[in-house]
Parts: C-alpha cells; sequence; structure tokens
C-alpha cells in the first residue's frame, strides 16, 4: 500500500506539466490582451515549481510501503 504522498506527487507532476506546457504555448502564442504580469510568465515558473515539488514527494515515497 502506497501512502497518500505518492500520488499527490503524480498529481503535482501532471499538473505542474500542463501548466508549464500552457506557458511556452503561450510564449510563442501571446494573447491579444496580456496581463500585468504576463511578461514575468508566471505559467512557466509554478509549472517548473510544481513539478520540482511533485517529483520530490513521487520519488521520496515510491518504495515506501504502509
Amino acid at each position: 500500500m502506497k501512502p497518500i504522498w505518492y500520488f499527490v506527487g503524480i498529481i503535482l507532476l501532471a499538473m505542474g506539466g500542463i501548466i508549464l506546457a500552457t506557458g511556452i504555448y503561450l510564449v510563442f502564442n501571446p494573447p491579444v490582451e496580456k496581463t500585468v504580469l504576463f511578461n514575468m510568465h508566471p505559467n512557466i515558473w509554478w509549472g517548473i515549481i510544481m513539478m520540482v515539488f511533485g517529483g520530490i514527494m513521487y520519488f521520496a515515497m515510491r518504495k515506501k510501503t504502509i
């Protein structure tokens, strides 16, 4: 039986990948009306942060059993 943090890590990896992909898409296809923080590319930063944290949780818990 895997701990809950194993599955949280998988979900964070998946969601971070989707957000990162969206941020990369928006770099090459910018919207017509840009938000205030668009030039900082928050989708890319948060996607990377979520993937790193999810990867840490996934790899730390993948071999632990209850």
